[in-house]
């Protein structure tokens, strides 16, 4: 004859089910973009797959939960990932690596861009173009070139108003007038400075709008990444 259940064990059954529904609920909803999109995607990933940045987290969901049980026990020194990894430069160069980057993130960390990083994050794509936003660039300083360039001298400058001058006149919302940060962009820059394109319109193309730079481009993003997605 079956002994009955007593309340304190049902407690413990309900317990587990309640575990074992709520990770069901997880690992069904990680296979449903549509129900954990955080935002509008920005400017030009309109179809870009959400498994394309979202890439699996090392292990099996189980090996991910006993990891981190063990984080929370005191018996491993890092949590793990579940179900996804962060996302990273790795993901965003997959479509956007190109030889010709004027600013590639790799070169922000050298030593003498210390302050930069601390300052911008310039080494992390993210930092400027961060997903789900609906924009095209989320860094709403446009005068970020003055943590690198303050002391640009030209020899021979080729604009009617030299670089040295418009820094001493703190002019730097001009920059972006004439170069494109990551110089994708297949144009001959303005030789006056009241032909530079005006910061308002660096704003609109930023915020999604139409490139002021034209539409002429070295570079191409990819439409998927190499594995499809």
């Amino acid at each position: 004859m079956n002994k009955p259940t007593t309340p304190r064990k049902r407690q413990h059954l309900a317990f587990l089910l309640g575990i074992v529904l709520g990770l069901a609920g997880l690992l069904f909803l990680s296979q449903m973009d549509r129900f954990h999109i955080r935002g509008p995607m920005n400017t030009g990933h309109e179809d870009v797959k959400c498994m394309a940045c979202h890439k699996d987290a090392p292990g099996s969901a189980r090996q991910q939960i006993q990891a981190n049980l063990q984080f929370v026990l005191g018996k491993r020194q890092n949590s793990a990932n579940f179900i996804h990894a962060p996302v990273s430069n790795k993901e965003c160069l997959e479509c956007h690596e190109r030889p010709n980057d004027n600013h590639p993130v790799y070169r922000f960390l050298e030593p003498r861009f210390l302050k930069a990083r601390q300052a911008l994050g310039p080494d992390r794509c993210l930092s400027c173009h961060a997903e789900h936003n609906g924009r095209r660039v989320t860094l709403t300083d446009t005068s970020y070139c003055r943590n690198c360039h303050k002391n640009t001298q030209l020899r021979k400058d080729p604009v009617d108003v030299p670089h040295d001058r418009l820094i001493a006149l703190n002019l730097w919302d001009s920059c972006l007038g004439c170069h494109d940060f990551h110089g994708n962009h297949i144009r001959q820059p303005a030789k006056t400075v009241e032909k530079i394109i005006p910061p308002e319109k660096i704003t609109a193309y930023f915020n999604g709008g139409l490139s002021p730079y034209g539409e002429q481009r070295h570079h191409q993003a990819k439409k998927e990444t190499d594995d499809g997605r």
